[in-house]
């Protein structure tokens, strides 16, 4: 919450900064920025639900509870994502997740509002835990829609962020073991008894409805595990990491960000859905455009990929699915039959995955 006082000093300091923020009606001061509910669209009656990640099985809950108590989808998802972007156990986002190849932490998000066709995102964001509420401020308070590196970190101090070192030792133990494996004729000794090396590309991806069948959708990350510095993945990039149309849902995805980059992932998938699929159906067909888009060194001989992603979809009447590229990956969904897994589609088999 941020008075009208405080929003015009921190525009005012945005604009030092070199930050234009965007002119807010009153209409939409009132309803994105002080938190007044929208109202539902005339005649339309849809069925509240959140679909997410397997990592996200609290958050749905505390979203779901949250947008039918009244809260913006979109703050209500965010709300989810921030319980797994503050978890040092989880190392795959925020706080505690997997540095890159030298040792820091680089995270990334995104953010779409359905109800105004608005959208932010962060990129290679450091020593700030919640790259997902930076994303949601450079919708609020900018003209712009991404925002990387350094000057993103900078526009989160603006803000009102506060920094904090997110390499956890548990992580930091991981990196140096990593690193001392990277050549057998180096100085550093192999200790392969005493901890597995954590390799992930996991993410937190979580799109949901309203009964006014009003859409939103969020996606956060530390990405690809020892990825090169600056690497980007799909996650802070509309239209791949996530996607939201209003007239038709949601979707986003987890995974090897690249493959999905080049398929435009979560556009895709609430393209399949517009034009009548229904969300598995949809994230069924966008993996298998993913496959069609993919190099022949991620390929098997037979034409399967050598990686897995998995996609998830809901759509404006509360319909949802998730799809993933090998049979046994689970997703997360609340309803009003509460927070629960389900186990995603797939197009392959666990047993077919090349070795």
């Amino acid at each position: 919450m941020i008075d009208r006082r405080a929003f015009l000093e921190k525009s005012a300091l945005l604009s030092a900064l070199g930050f234009v923020p965007r002119a807010l009606t009153l209409e939409e001061y009132e309803r994105d920025v002080v938190g007044a509910s929208v109202s539902p669209a005339a005649g339309f009656r849809g069925r509240p639900c959140v679909v997410a990640s397997a990592n996200g099985i609290q958050g749905v809950k505390l979203a779901y509870d949250r947008i039918v108590g009244g809260t913006d989808a979109l703050d209500a998802i965010i709300a989810g994502v921030n319980l797994v972007e503050l978890d040092p156990d989880d190392q795959s986002v925020g706080l505690g997740g997997l540095p890159n190849e030298n040792g820091v932490v680089q995270l990334d998000a995104s953010c779409m509002h359905g109800p105004t066709r608005r959208a932010g995102a962060v990129g290679c964001l450091e020593e700030i835990a919640t790259p997902s509420l930076v994303a949601k401020a450079v919708m609020d308070y900018t003209t712009h829609v991404l925002l990387v590196g350094p000057g993103a970190k900078k526009f989160a101090l603006a803000m009102g962020f506060k920094t904090q070192n997110l390499l956890t030792e548990r992580s930091r133990q991981d990196w140096l073991r990593w690193k001392s494996r990277l050549n057998k004729n180096d100085n550093w000794l192999d200790h392969d008894d005493d901890v597995k090396i954590n390799w992930t590309h996991g993410t937190i991806n979580m799109n949901a409805v309203n009964a006014s069948g009003d859409v939103s959708s969020v996606t956060t990350t530390s990405g690809l595990a020892w990825k090169l510095d600056g690497r980007l993945g799909d996650s802070p990039i509309h239209g791949a990491g996530q996607y939201t149309d209003n007239a038709i849902g949601a979707a986003g995805s987890t995974g090897l960000g690249e493959m999905n980059i080049k398929a435009c992932g979560g556009f895709l998938t609430v393209e399949f859905m517009r034009n009548g699929a229904t969300p598995e159906q949809a994230a069924l067909k966008t993996l298998e455009r993913m496959v069609h888009m993919t190099e022949a060194r991620m390929l098997d001989d037979k034409g399967r990929p050598r990686y897995d992603i998995q996609v998830y979809a809901v759509a404006k009447d509360g319909r949802y699915g998730s799809a993933t590229m090998y049979d046994g990956a689970s997703f997360a969904v609340c309803d009003e039959r509460g927070p629960r897994l389900e186990k995603c589609a797939y197009l392959h088999k666990a047993a077919e995955r090349p070795r």
